[in-house]
């Protein structure tokens, strides 16, 4: 047995039960010197052996090489060999295309997507704005927009001025706090606190960490609340004065990116008689300029009605605010709307109108935003449309996961999570100094997955083992949820998507574990 690879011994499941695993373990050194050194193999052998049941329950048989992580020293197999395709459309809740009749559609980072030069523009547009109008430091100049500091779904409390990543139970993830505040805090009622889950709020974080920092070197006394608003006021007039909408429309090819795609998904829809419709809070000089420039100047025979400077998400629940209709040259009419019709353009509303003008309602209706609260709760809640939320940052989470990286690292934390949790109950000195440090190896192996995603807070979807908050919200608001539209391009119209059957806690896990990789079900 020693003259075999560890790989060529993990071939077959079997192979755990006619060997013994840990005296493989050991032998071949892949138990951390520092455990050798406290336990015989004898020993060690005896307390591994009541939690190879831990292992032994992972469905593929090459997840068994996952404890080959403790061993910087030895190569490491292929562990997982169906990776996650960026491109598939992720269901919450069981839903077919079959029944869907018409299309909505929000229009930043739904119809179009930006670059990251769209967030600097706005960091620097709003930092200069609290220098000129709120009397802010000259100083505040110096700092320029860190693309990579902060994630979306991110609180903010008010009060004491911190930002954090806060999980699906209102628990702080340890080490996302910026800055000063114990790590281990469990947000109760009576905190002032903000969530950012706009992708344009990323601009208003990082401007907040940075004023925050400048204040706390120079140890100049501010109070935090006027500090909140004011720069929630300096990012509200960036969009309200139209200062981004001008700066977007004049050099549109540097901003706006992934056109072609948008443009495709549009068609098809139309291809296949699907009736559609846009509702956006953006004004319609600005739409118009991007949806030449995605679509071409026939864009709006694509839609059947467009409501522009909608005000969502007051649009959804405002019963007083009537639609008026829009000239090309964005001047105002006043007469009474009858009708929605197609070519023409209107601005605000409401969504009890829409409903009584249009007669869609109900599950028929899919509409896609990239805001799961202005865009989607309450038509979920409320309204019993579907839903598809626009996850940009989904398409690299996932690529980062499938690395081999990261594969390794997780697997190798499931492994020892349930090394612990079964070799606990050994209360003898050397079984808890093992135990020990199989405890801090767990927590280095957590911080540095988090790390691997963004270095100040990690994944959009994950504290350590527990959703975000965020992702808590997407699963409730959101019946499907993809990177981009352009996913509808790899799926028919008939097509019913499904979510996957995790187990609760107290179920047994006796699924497959089938992964969705390419909108199919893995036939190997």
């Amino acid at each position: 047995m020693a003259s075999l690879s560890f790989s060529t011994l993990l071939k077959t499941r079997d192979y755990l039960h006619k060997y013994n695993l840990c005296s493989v373990l050991y032998t071949h050194g892949f138990v951390n010197r520092s455990f050798r050194a406290r336990l015989s193999k004898r020993n060690f052998c005896t307390r591994f052996r009541g939690a190879r049941h831990v292992l032994a329950k992972q469905t593929e048989p090459q997840n068994y090489a996952s404890v080959m992580y403790a061993s910087s020293s030895n190569s490491i197999p292929a562990i997982c060999k169906n990776s996650v395709n960026p491109d598939t459309i992720f269901a919450n809740n069981e839903m077919s295309l079959g029944d869907i009749e018409i299309y909505g559609f929000d229009y930043d980072y739904t119809l179009a997507f930006y670059s990251n030069q769209l967030h600097t523009l706005i960091f620097n547009i709003a930092r200069d704005l609290l220098i000129a109008e709120h009397n802010y430091p000259e100083g505040l100049r110096d700092y320029e927009y860190v693309p990579d500091f902060a994630v979306r779904g991110l609180h903010y409390d008010v009060q004491k001025a911190l930002l954090m990543k806060i999980d699906a139970f209102h628990y702080i993830q340890l080490g996302t706090v910026y800055r000063y505040l114990p790590n281990s805090t469990h947000i109760s009622h009576g905190h002032t606190l903000k969530q950012f889950m706009d992708i344009f709020s990323l601009p208003e974080m990082t401007l907040l960490s940075c004023v925050n920092d400048f204040f706390m070197r120079h140890n100049i006394d501010y109070e935090p609340v006027h500090l909140y608003k004011d720069v929630k006021a300096a990012i509200r007039d960036v969009h309200v004065k139209g200062i981004m909408y001008r700066a977007v429309e004049a050099d549109i090819d540097r901003y706006i990116c992934y056109g072609e795609q948008s443009h495709a998904v549009l068609k098809k829809l139309k291809e296949d008689g699907k009736k559609m419709f846009l509702i956006t809070n953006s004004p319609l000089d600005f739409v118009d300029r991007g949806m030449n420039f995605i679509v071409g100047k026939a864009w709006r025979d694509l839609f059947d009605v467009v409501i522009v400077q909608a005000d969502k998400p007051g649009f959804f629940n405002d019963r007083r605010k009537p639609f008026r209709r829009v000239t090309e040259t964005g001047v105002l009419l006043w007469d009474r709307i009858h009708k929605l019709e197609k070519g023409q353009i209107y601005k605000q509303g409401n969504l009890y109108e829409f409903l009584r003008l249009t007669g869609w309602r109900g599950s028929k209706v899919l509409y896609f935003g990239d805001h799961i609260y202005s865009d989607l709760a309450d038509l979920t809640l409320r309204h019993g449309w579907r839903t598809g939320a626009i996850i940009p940052e989904l398409r690299q989470e996932i690529k980062i996961m499938n690395t081999e990286q990261y594969v390794h690292m997780m697997s190798w934390v499931q492994a020892l999570t349930g090394l612990i949790e079964t070799m606990q109950v050994h209360r003898d000195p050397a079984s808890q100094a093992v135990v020990q440090e199989w405890v801090r190896e767990r927590d280095n192996m957590r911080s540095q997955s988090k790390e691997i995603f963004n270095s100040q807070f990690g994944s959009l979807f994950r504290t350590y083992h527990n959703p975000t908050y965020f992702s808590r919200r997407l699963s409730r608001f959101a019946d499907i949820y993809m990177p981009s539209i352009s996913c509808l391009l790899n799926y028919d119209f008939q097509h019913t998507f499904f979510p996957r059957r995790t187990p609760l806690q107290h179920e047994a896990p006796f699924w497959p574990n089938i992964r969705p990789a390419d909108g199919r079900l893995d036939q190997d």
